[in-house]
């Protein structure tokens, strides 16, 4: 009975954290993005600036929070399970929505960044650790890429106003609330979602008996998505069919360098990478992140077929992780089944999928 009221609270610490994250990230970009306007600052830097780290602030916290604490496993977790998330779930979901359409600058240079990055970051973490001077490196790299979303977007706004992200103004108790203020209930809530979520979250993996890394690839990793998953649902029902798939992938990107960066900085010893994460899960967040290329280069779009192929994934995904940490004896046949069967004819839908695109084009 002690367990249960234990688990119980861990998880009303989660879900409340998960609010308070959401609600604050919103409240931020709110605030924010009145603030730039009231300057002139055009909406389309501030949809590239603003709001894509808004959205990843979430994570950002939560990492930091987490690595801040020594819970280092967490906080790697977090950041390749909402990576993984982020493709699988978010732009599974908006595609079985609406086919997401693919700008042909996502497919040179968003795209290839995200897939640069994540072998970056397998590549740092094979000797077990980011170290300080390598998390430096990604927060550079991170900053690096904003100043060229930044002057990309001005040169835009320069050759047409067409181009301008048209971003809607907030309404019920946003609209009613000033900016700074609502800069400031941002952080707070923020902060107060990050230590409650990892606090809970770190209760369970106690009272379960499994590690800080699987909550955070799952439970955390989830939790912190949610405002990319709003963000992008919201964006495919509105018919905004390429900030849907926009949104996902420049999460993903700031989510390593600026995320991983900050929070291997702050960090005592570094980030530890255990065993597990880097045999199994970097090297998942590697292929899904390949993965989207030849998914986004048939028609320049993310059909509902691969959304669905998508969903399947992440599916497999969570499976094979909880079966994995909780030794179940269905582990070994479900990855046996996954590797062997799943993933080959994976294999062959993607490669069919680009043939006949090829073919099409012709």
């Amino acid at each position: 009975m002690e367990f249960l009221s234990q688990l119980i609270i861990s998880l009303s610490f989660i879900a409340c954290g998960i609010v308070l994250l959401v609600v604050g990230a919103d409240a931020l970009v709110s605030g924010a993005s009145r603030i730039a306007r009231r300057f002139g600052i055009p909406p389309l830097i501030i949809g590239l600036t603003i709001v894509a780290i808004g959205t990843g602030m979430p994570e950002i916290t939560v990492s930091t929070t987490a690595a801040l604490g020594g819970r280092t496993e967490l906080a790697l977790g977090n950041v390749v399970g909402s990576n993984i998330f982020n493709v699988l779930l978010i732009l599974g979901l908006a595609a079985l929505i609406v086919p997401l359409s693919v700008q042909v600058s996502l497919i040179r240079q968003e795209v290839p960044v995200m897939v640069g990055l994540s072998l970056l970051l397998l590549a740092l973490v094979l000797d077990g650790a980011l170290s300080g001077l390598e998390a430096g490196l990604l927060l550079t790299l991170g900053l690096g890429y904003l100043v060229l979303l930044v002057v990309q977007a001005r040169r835009a706004v320069r050759t047409g106003p067409a181009v301008a992200l048209d971003l809607p103004d907030p309404g019920g108790w946003l609209a009613r609330v000033p900016a700074p203020l609502l800069i400031a209930l941002g952080l707070v809530g923020l902060v107060g979602g990050a230590q409650l979520l990892v606090h809970g979250a770190s209760a369970i993996a106690l009272s379960l008996g499994i590690g800080e890394l699987v909550v955070g690839l799952t439970v955390v990793a989830i939790g912190t998505s949610l405002p990319e998953v709003a963000a992008s649902v919201a964006a495919a029902l509105r018919g905004e069919r390429d900030l849907a798939i926009g949104n996902a992938v420049g999460s993903n990107i700031f989510n390593i360098a600026l995320c991983l960066g900050l929070a291997g900085l702050v960090a005592p010893d570094g980030l530890l990478a255990p065993t597990q994460l880097i045999a199994f899960d970097l090297r998942v967040m590697v292929v899904v992140a390949v993965a989207l290329l030849p998914l986004i280069f048939t028609d320049y779009e993310l059909s509902r077929l691969e959304g669905v192929v998508l969903l399947l994934w992440c599916a497999v995904y969570l499976t094979w992780t909880v079966l994995g940490a909780t030794a179940h004896p269905l582990s070994e046949p479900f990855s046996h089944v996954a590797l062997f069967g799943l993933f080959p004819a994976t294999v062959v839908f993607l490669v069919a999928t680009v043939v006949l695109a090829l073919r099409a084009r012709k």
